[in-house]
C-alpha cells in the first residue's frame, strides 16, 4: 500500500469509540491518504507500506486532535469587572438581573462590525491551535437579534472555511431575553423566523438553549427544540447549571446530542440521557469561576453509562478560559474524572457531543487524519502541567497546521 504520509516511531493513544480506555499502541505508526487514516498499528505489523513523506516521531506521543465541544468564542466587549463584583458578593444571577452577564455581551457584540468580530475570534482561535485542538464548536447567542446572530454564525462558518480548524456552528438564540423585546415576541422570532432562516442558509449544525431559572423555561425550550428538529437541525442544551430544572431529562426526550453543565442534574435525568445516547458535557471553568457549591454528578454518569465530554465553555463572563488542557485538568481535580475519562472527554466523547464521531475523535482507519503530536515522555504530562502545551505538531485532515 502506498500512502501520502506515514508517521512512525510513535506511542499512540487511539481513543477508540467502540472500546473503553485509550487504546494505546507502543512503537506504532499511522498512515494517511487523501487526508484520511488508512492504517494504524504497531510498526512491527506494518508490512509493506510506502509513503510519499515519512515522519519519524522520535518516540513522541500521538493522540487524536483535541476537540472543544462547547465554546462561546465570538463576542465583543469585556466583562472582567464581573469577576470583581462576584468577589464582592454578587451572584451570577444578581449581575444578570442588573443588566450584566449575557445582556452586557449582547450590547457590545451588537455594536461591533462583522470584521471586528472575525478579527477578534481569529486571534483567540490561535490559543486552541497551540494546544493541539483540531475541532471547535462555536455558539452564537450574544446578538439576540437577527442581524447580529447571523453575523456571528457567518463568522463561525468563515473561520471554518480557512482550513485552520474544523468548526461546528451552533445557534443559541435562546440564550437570554433581550431587553428590547417582549418575552413572547422574542420566542416567536427565534422559533418562527430565525431557525427556519438559519436552516435554509446552512449557518448552523445545531440549536442550543439555556434552560434555567434566569433564562428559558422547559416549555419554552420544548418549543425551540420542536422548531429545530422540524427544520432538520440537531439540538443540545445548557441544562441544570444553577438548579435542577429537568433539563437533563428534557434533553434526553428530544434526543439531544449533549446536555452541558449539569451541576444539579438528577440521577433519573442522567439515566434518561444515557438511554438516548445524549453526552454529558462537564464545564469545570464555569463551576470554578462561579464558585458553585455542587459539582456535576459524575458518579451517576458512570453508573448509567453516560458518555462524558469536557469543554472550556470559553466566554467573556463565567468561563474566561482558552485552554482545553486546563479544563481537562480541572475536570480531574474538581470533578474526579479519571485520566482516561478526561482524555476521552476531549477526543472521542467530545466528537460524540458534536455528532461527528464517525469523522474524527479517534485514530482508526477511515476517519479524518486529525492528530496532536506531543513532545512528552508520558501522556500524563499533557494534562498534568498547567501552562504552554508541549505540542510538537498539529495535523488536520492529514496536513500540518
Amino acid at each position: 500500500m502506498h500512502c501520502d504520509r506515514l508517521w512512525t516511531h510513535a506511542h499512540i493513544a487511539t481513543c477508540p469509540a467502540d472500546a473503553a480506555g485509550l487504546g494505546i499502541i507502543h512503537d506504532g505508526a499511522i498512515a494517511a491518504k487523501d487526508g484520511r487514516i488508512v492504517w494504524c498499528g504497531a510498526r512491527a505489523a506494518m508490512g509493506a507500506i510506502t509513503a510519499t513523506e515519512t515522519i519519524d516521531c522520535g518516540g513522541r506521543w500521538v493522540t487524536p486532535g483535541l476537540i472543544d465541544c462547547h465554546t462561546h468564542l465570538i463576542f465583543a466587549g469585556d466583562r472582567s469587572d464581573e469577576f470583581a463584583r462576584r468577589l464582592a458578593g454578587e451572584s451570577y444571577a444578581d449581575i444578570a438581573r442588573a443588566g450584566g452577564g449575557i445582556v452586557a455581551s449582547m450590547r457590545a457584540t451588537r455594536a461591533a462590525d462583522p470584521a471586528m468580530l472575525y478579527a477578534a475570534a481569529s486571534h483567540r482561535l490561535a490559543a486552541w491551535e497551540a494546544e493541539g485542538v483540531t475541532t471547535i464548536e462555536i455558539k452564537s447567542g450574544y446578538g439576540l437579534d437577527v442581524e447580529t446572530e447571523l453575523a456571528v454564525l457567518r463568522t463561525a462558518r468563515a473561520l471554518g472555511a480557512t482550513g485552520r480548524m474544523r468548526v461546528a456552528a451552533t445557534y443559541l438564540g435562546a440564550h437570554a431575553i433581550p431587553p428590547d423585546r417582549a418575552r413572547a415576541e422574542y420566542l416567536d422570532l427565534v422559533c418562527d423566523h430565525m431557525i427556519p432562516l438559519i436552516a435554509r442558509e446552512d449557518l448552523a449544525d445545531a440549536v442550543d438553549g439555556f434552560c434555567e431559572t434566569i433564562a428559558f423555561t422547559p416549555a419554552e425550550i420544548e418549543r425551540v427544540f420542536t422548531a429545530a428538529t422540524a427544520h432538520g437541525l440537531a439540538v443540545k442544551l445548557h441544562a441544570d447549571q444553577l438548579a435542577e430544572g429537568g433539563g437533563a431529562a428534557l434533553a434526553a426526550r428530544y434526543g439531544a446530542m449533549s446536555a452541558d453543565h449539569l451541576e444539579y442534574a438528577s440521577e433519573s435525568g442522567i439515566a434518561a440521557m444515557a438511554a438516548r445516547g445524549t453526552v454529558a458535557v462537564v464545564l469545570p471553568g464555569a463551576y470554578y469561576v462561579l464558585r458553585e457549591p455542587t459539582a456535576p454528578p459524575v458518579g451517576a454518569m458512570r453508573r448509567a453509562g453516560c458518555a462524558i465530554a469536557v469543554g472550556t465553555d470559553c466566554n467573556p463572563g463565567t468561563s474566561p478560559i482558552m485552554s482545553l488542557r486546563l479544563s481537562a485538568h480541572m475536570a480531574c481535580v474538581l470533578f474526579g474524572l479519571t485520566f482516561d475519562e478526561a482524555w476521552r472527554g476531549i477526543t472521542i466523547n467530545a466528537a460524540r457531543a458534536l455528532g461527528i464521531a464517525s469523522e474524527t475523535g479517534s485514530i482508526v482507519e477511515g476517519k479524518s487524519c486529525d492528530l496532536a503530536i506531543w513532545s512528552v515522555d508520558s501522556l500524563a504530562e499533557v494534562l498534568a502541567w498547567i501552562g504552554p502545551a508541549p505540542l510538537y505538531r498539529r495535523v488536520l485532515k492529514g496536513n500540518d497546521r
